[in-house]
């Protein structure tokens, strides 16, 4: 089972690292499998469509988008592209 996880975790990494965008930063609060709410106020990423994943990454680089992390994720996010985001929310959530 825990080589089935580490695979799984790994190609999650490799896909978004093709997306442009570096998911262990991201893991490091959403969790390996993004099912954890980060530091205890996000939603839960694995519960979210590409869609709206998509929509918050870039709304939170714009500062239109979030709640107490809105800092926090605007400067997790700045460096990216909008295609490297949608790119990115298509290798995470439903």
């Amino acid at each position: 089972m825990k080589k089935i996880v580490l695979s799984i975790v790994a190609l999650t990494a490799t896909t978004a690292l093709m997306a442009g965008v570096e998911a262990g930063a991201c893991q490091g609060c959403h969790g390996a499998d993004w099912s954890k709410a980060a530091l205890g106020k996000s939603k839960n990423v694995a519960e979210m469509t590409h869609a709206d994943i998509a929509t918050a990454l870039k709304g939170y680089k714009a500062g239109t988008y979030g709640g107490p992390m809105k800092g926090l994720m605007k400067g997790q996010v700045a460096k990216y592209s909008d295609a490297d985001l949608d790119a990115f929310a298509q290798t995470i959530g439903k």
